[in-house]
């Protein structure tokens, strides 16, 4: 397979870095200011060569894109009509769907309605949950990739949560059932705005798992969101998680395997208690989650996937599958 050029937009950072690992070149609009999505590569991050930056008022000129990535509704209803001409409008397209529907968890349409479009999901639950009407759909799930030296030690008896903004974004994302926790278990909170709730502030991307892996264990207090990557990551280094069996996470997190899930809270308290006081159990459950992890988000089958992806959308071979109403 011959290299791609992929245009698409700075949405998520951590995953950008991730799909970044494609053998392929990927085109990212930039603007002065580097506004919300048209941030480029950005300082957070190292990245390969094959990250390209372009101006935004530029791309209508480029006449060697062979693939656009929409990754957020924006990119869809404006940024496309504003950055692309009409005949890169026509160009093999995907949207990268990272969350499940808000609106109504089972009665969203989602925004693509097009039998032309890929329609790519990170989860089966978000897949089940949206309705995609006549948008052919496709599962990708999360690839990581944790430095070698870089491995669980659970150190601290202390559980992590990894949330960028929990404060401001509410139930959705468990800021109550983090405070409810927070009342009987020593937790420390990590990410963007994380000290508006006394937490400790964000980590950068470069520093952020040998920080985690220091904890006794992860906790994952979110409600209704897709499968976050900082689960994932941890599980990578071999930390045990806790968290509510809800989402996708109920079909990653095995109680007494490699962490523990709840639908009441109050339940997992005990079970972070006694990881608290047995350093080898918790050892044992995350020897678990990394087991897990190494069978289901290795990088190289993330990038397996992404490539027969963009291989069947450039071919225009038939579409993979097709959602039901």
């Amino acid at each position: 397979m011959r290299e791609l050029r992929i245009l698409t937009w700075h949405v998520h950072g951590s995953y950008l870095a991730y799909l970044a690992h494609v053998p392929h070149r990927l085109i990212l609009p930039v603007k002065p200011g580097r506004p919300s999505g048209y941030g480029g590569r950005g300082a957070s991050f190292d990245w390969p060569d094959t990250v390209e930056e372009v101006a935004a008022d530029e791309v209508r000129e480029r006449t060697d894109i062979d693939c656009v990535l929409f990754q957020s509704r924006r990119n869809w209803e404006h940024d496309q009509f504003e950055i692309l001409s009409e005949a890169q409008r026509r160009l093999p397209r995907i949207f990268l769907e990272h969350d499940p529907p808000r609106e109504s968890p089972t009665n969203t349409q989602h925004p693509v309605d097009d039998p032309d479009v890929l329609l790519v999901h990170v989860t089966d639950f978000n897949r089940l949950m949206w309705n995609s009407g006549r948008t052919p759909t496709t599962v990708v799930e999360h690839g990581v990739v944790v430095p070698d030296e870089v491995r669980y030690t659970g150190e601290l008896e202390r559980g992590v949560v990894v949330v960028n903004g929990l404060g401001r974004r509410g139930r959705r994302l468990g800021a109550d059932v983090f405070e409810q926790v927070r009342q009987q278990v020593p937790l420390d909170l990590v990410g963007m705005l994380s000290e508006e709730m006394g937490g400790l502030g964000e980590v950068p991307p470069r520093n952020l798992l040998a920080f985690v892996s220091a904890y006794r264990f992860f906790f994952n207090p979110i409600r209704y969101t897709s499968l976050g990557l900082a689960v994932c990551e941890a599980m990578m280094l071999g930390v045990p998680v806790l968290g509510l069996a809800t989402t996708e996470m109920v079909t990653v997190v095995e109680n007494g395997i490699s962490g523990y899930l709840a639908t009441d809270p109050d339940q997992l308290v005990p079970h972070m208690r006694s990881l608290l006081a047995d350093a080898v159990e918790a050892a044992r459950l995350g020897e678990g989650a990394r087991r897990t992890a190494q069978r289901r988000f290795s990088i190289d089958r993330f990038v397996g996937d992404w490539n027969s992806v963009f291989a069947s959308v450039t071919a225009t071979r038939p579409l993979l599958t097709r959602s039901s109403r």
